[in-house]
């Protein structure tokens, strides 16, 4: 059921959000700066830009949106992280769970298709191209080009 996928697709949202953010207040060492204002940028962009349109198409769909942090634990497809891990452990975590976020896109996106629910779709589509940017770019900072 769409409106199913996108309250998993919510939960999902806000820890990676949650887990962006406690990487930009905690990262350290010799990429400090660029990389607490990366965390900075992908916290920001996935909070502006999907928490609250995805809360309100599960609204237009007739159905409730969850709102505790229980609930959220319990659909979200991404585990929260309690300790601080060094700063490249942090690049490769977000990226594991920016690949899992990709997966559960892709797969909402087929539900809004299968529902013929064009607006979702689109939307659910321009989620998909966010984060193959936030994919791109963690990469990025995991290759070592020195000679």
């Amino acid at each position: 059921m769409l409106s199913d996928d996108l309250k998993t697709l919510l939960a999902t949202e806000y820890a990676f959000v949650i887990k962006a953010q406690l990487f930009h207040w905690n990262v350290e060492g010799p990429d400090f700066a660029q990389l607490h204002e990366f965390f900075g940028e992908i916290y920001q962009e996935v909070y502006d830009n999907a928490i609250d349109r995805t809360a309100e198409y599960i609204r237009t769909l007739d159905d409730y949106t969850p709102g505790s942090f229980e609930r959220f634990q319990e659909l979200s497809e991404i585990q929260g992280q309690t300790k601080i891990p060094r700063a490249r452990l942090m690049i490769e975590e977000l990226l594991a769970d920016n690949t899992r976020m990709v997966e559960l896109l892709n797969r909402t996106f087929e539900s809004a298709q299968q529902q013929r629910q064009e607006g979702i779709a689109n939307f659910i589509a321009e989620r998909i191209d966010a984060h193959g940017k936030h994919s791109w770019m963690l990469r990025s900072f995991l290759k070592d080009n020195r000679a």
